[in-house]
């Protein structure tokens, strides 16, 4: 007993010296990240850009050292008045090497547009043409049934040629379609063309509203083509509160028999990574639940690398994103060739159908190049404690996120080399049909038409004539309709599956 009692004094006085040591040195504490800092979000972006961008290690300013010394760190971020601009600066070769991350205003706005929800004319619009005599024309790719400017009469085909009273010609056509996303009430000229004359048809008044726009656009059987029955479906969007309504497709394409498909996805920019396995598993029963597509992350985030399998159900979501249900996915078992109608706006999650169907059936693609998007996102939010990627934890005193490209995707054979785009095995360019744009389904529309033939044995060379127009540049002096047209992303329920 007295043995313990002399440790235990022994034990307080050292206690008293070495706290008493401690006061006397008495050092400066660590300062909080934020402090001197003119704006704190920009700690958020340069953390989370740290933590998570795909190309974090090549580039310098966001090496793990930067913030080591918190004063020349702070003066750092102090130098750019806007979280924005810290963000892009530091993307890796901003518009070559990533030509797709970006910064999110308001990520309330951005979670509705991912879920189909947006404000605009709802025209999607062609790439400028020049037809002669100066003359420039856009023609309508497509018109969400829902929008204002299908309410007031603007189809699919509709050449228009003015804007506000302004007619388009090679000098000022930027400005006058910039118009189209202005945010403002527009009056759209749409003319009717003879012999390459012009002719106003009729003048509409549009204004941006808000919408849902199903991405299931048409749904189509032809009876008979060279004895087989063929499924048709023009699907503009991965968007997985209409995974369901996609279910439902493929549950009468299922009933019909179909041994042939073709997937109209000319403007379908992307979505859903797990939209587009759901898609996938649709196309092919005989897949089983072998690997569709496997995901990369950086070197912090190594681990949570993974793939996405082929699947048997499929997660219903609302319009708000939250899962509601779940349905078994109608598989098809006759379909041993996909065929795929494509454009320059067929992008990321499209491409992923492309790339990841390839390894178990042949996938032939008509029309012309796809974008090349072979890399994918996340949203990351203002929430250090979840590592950025929690909206329910985020800041409340701002709505700022951030859109980063965070991992690579590949197929089961590791397959991923495609940031140039799937070439064509059949080049149909639609634009030069200017004139006479049929709506998506008409057996006589160019692409279907093209790709009609081809599975009745019919050369394409045979069946098309191509007009000589000029496809002008639709470069970064015209706006686009958003930002998340060409996107593939994954939410927070990939890490937790």
């Amino acid at each position: 007993m007295k043995k313990v009692s002399y440790l235990l004094i022994i034990y307080f006085l050292i206690s008293i010296a070495f706290v008493s040591c401690h006061d006397n040195d008495d050092p400066t504490p660590t300062p909080p990240v934020t402090k001197g800092l003119d704006n704190p979000i920009n700690d958020f972006v340069w953390k989370g850009m740290n933590s998570w961008y795909n190309w974090q290690r090549d580039v310098p300013n966001l090496a793990n050292t930067k913030d080591d010394d918190w004063n020349a760190y702070n003066a750092y971020l102090n130098g750019y008045s806007k979280p924005e601009a810290l963000f892009y600066s530091l993307l890796f070769q901003e518009g070559t090497t990533d030509r797709f991350s970006w910064f999110v205003d308001d990520y309330v706005e951005q979670l509705k547009e991912f879920q189909g929800i947006s404000v605009s004319t709802g025209i999607t619009r062609s790439a400028p043409i020049g037809i002669g005599n100066n003359q420039v024309i856009i023609y309508a790719q497509y018109v969400s049934p829902k929008s204002p400017a299908y309410a007031a009469g603007i189809r699919r085909g509709d050449i228009i040629n003015a804007i506000d009273n302004q007619v388009m010609d090679e000098n000022n056509y930027a400005p006058v379609i910039n118009k189209l996303y202005s945010g403002n009430t527009i009056d759209i000229r749409v003319s009717t063309v003879s012999e390459g004359v012009l002719t106003e048809k009729n003048t509409y008044s549009v204004t941006p509203t808000e919408y849902s726009d199903n991405p299931v656009n048409v749904i189509k059987i032809f009876d008979n083509v060279n004895g087989k029955k063929v499924g048709y479906l023009s699907y503009n969007g991965f968007i997985s509160s209409y995974n369901d309504e996609l279910n439902a497709a493929f549950a009468t394409f299922k009933s019909e028999g179909v041994n042939e498909l073709i997937l109209d996805l000319r403007i379908n920019g992307g979505g859903s990574v797990l939209t587009s396995a759901y898609l996938a598993s649709m196309i092919d029963a005989s897949a089983g639940t072998e690997t569709f597509a496997k995901l990369t992350f950086n070197t912090k985030h190594s681990d949570e690398s993974g793939s996405y399998t082929f699947q048997n159900t499929l997660n219903v979501y609302d319009a708000f994103g939250t899962k509601t249900s779940t349905e078994t996915i109608n598989r098809l078992t006759g379909i041993s060739r996909l065929y795929v109608l494509a454009s320059g706006s067929t992008a990321s999650a499209s491409e992923m159908i492309i790339n990841g169907l390839k390894p178990f059936m042949p996938v032939k693609v008509i029309g012309t190049t796809t974008y090349g998007k072979n890399v994918g996102s996340i949203t990351l939010y203002d929430s250090p404690s979840s590592d950025y990627t929690s909206e329910s934890s985020a800041n409340p005193a701002h709505l700022n996120a951030m859109q980063p490209i965070v991992f690579q995707i590949y197929n089961k054979l590791n397959q991923s080399d495609y940031t140039q785009g799937f070439l064509p095995d059949i080049e149909v360019e639609e634009w030069r049909y200017w004139e006479n744009i049929l709506p998506f389904g008409d057996e006589n529309e160019i692409v279907l038409k093209t790709t009609l033939n081809d599975i009745r044995g019919v050369s394409a060379k045979s069946t098309l004539k191509k007009a000589s127009f000029a496809n002008l540049k639709d470069d970064k002096e015209i706006k686009q309709i958003n930002k998340f047209s060409k996107e593939m992303y994954i939410t927070d329920e990939f890490f937790n599956q």
